[in-house]
């Protein structure tokens, strides 16, 4: 390449410099990240925090569906957060496009998110009922059922299943993609109709996923299967070592082969970024959040996790991974047993 140099150094100075500036911008690999606007990777969405080797642009979107929507249909993103679920499923079937990173930006106890009719008086009572669901292989779901199946002895297969909208009513083209996905499908709602108005109507029975109904709020006799779900969620914990899984990180396979030193990169630098939201979370000076018994909730936090609330690395998560491959095998998701340690990048030891 020509290059014209100009001052009074000399070329030869010239050269090394631009050279040397070069190597340095080069140096740095340019990804996009796609994942919610979390406080836990607050750190590394302002920059504060900077991936080793990674010029990294995050991209923060509030809706995970849309991610997962841009990343799996358009490739839209490097890297972004993605539904555990989904990305088990298609690694089980053979499709290696993603390669998940140990960190889940996203984890929710379940047993909150049963919402049913007063005629439902224990879990038992699911048994032959119609249970509505937003989509009936989201991760939430998935656990939810496999809960009930576990821990309650729920006769999945008794339940009678509808799919839609929780409180919006699908769209005619959402709902025409749902009847030609493969695999179980449950029987949709009518067009126009939503879950929450069928569970206040009804209709349905219950209602699980991942939000709760409007109509619970508005409407005599709806209810939360578990009204003490705190107490339920924590001797559930204290007893199994779960705190469910809802989302991973992955990254496009064709990058991560190409430059296989990313995974542990990302990973160090999300796992700094909560940490340093850990810390900052624990300052006594003021409240940095809008919860008046902020510091009570992190000791008991800390008493019932042993301080890490939301560990990362396989190893620490092996129990909680393992539980929810077998929920996809026994709710026919995938063909046999699934080993979910083959679907993650391996990361340093003394890290995980």
């Amino acid at each position: 390449m020509h290059r014209e140099f100009l001052g009074t150094s000399s070329p030869k100075l010239e050269h090394c410099i631009w050279l040397e500036a070069r190597i340095s911008k080069m140096g740095d690999l340019t990804l996009t990240l796609a994942c919610g606007p979390y406080d836990r990777t607050e750190a590394l969405r302002t920059g504060q925090v900077k991936p080793e080797g990674i010029d990294l642009h995050y991209i923060a979107i509030k809706s995970p569906p849309e991610i997962f929507s841009r990343m799996i249909d358009f490739k839209s993103f490097d890297a972004s957060e993605m539904s555990l679920s989904g990305y088990l499923q298609m690694r089980a079937t053979g499709n290696d496009e993603f390669t998940a990173i140990p960190v889940f930006p996203s984890r929710v106890f379940r047993h909150g998110f049963i919402f049913v009719k007063d005629s439902i008086q224990k879990p038992n009572d699911l048994a032959g009922r119609v249970v509505g669901v937003p989509e009936y292989w989201q991760t939430a779901a998935v656990w939810i059922r496999g809960i009930l199946q576990h821990e309650y002895d729920v006769d999945l297969k008794t339940v009678e299943w509808r799919e839609g909208g929780v409180d919006v009513p699908l769209s005619p083209e959402e709902s025409e993609a749902r009847k030609n996905m493969s695999g179980y499908r449950p029987q949709m709602l009518a067009a126009g109709e939503c879950l929450s108005d069928q569970l206040a109507k009804g209709t349905l029975d219950a209602v699980i996923g991942a939000r709760k109904p409007g109509s619970v709020d508005k409407t005599p006799g709806l209810r939360r299967l578990f009204p003490n779900y705190r107490e339920v969620e924590k001797e559930y914990f204290q007893r199994t070592g779960i705190f469910p899984i809802m989302h991973t990180l992955v990254v496009r396979t064709e990058i991560y082969e190409r430059h296989p030193w990313v995974a542990e990169s990302l990973y160090k630098a999300l796992s700094e970024s909560k940490r340093i939201c850990l810390n900052q979370m624990k300052f006594t000076g003021t409240i940095k959040y809008t919860l008046p018994w902020l510091f009570a909730d992190l000791e008991e936090i800390d008493d019932t996790f042993g301080g890490d609330p939301w560990p990362y690395g396989y190893s620490a998560n092996r129990l909680v991974l393992e539980t929810f491959a077998q929920y996809l095998h026994e709710q026919d998701f995938v063909s046999g047993p699934l080993d979910p340690s083959k679907y993650f990048a391996p990361i340093l030891a003394s890290t995980q």
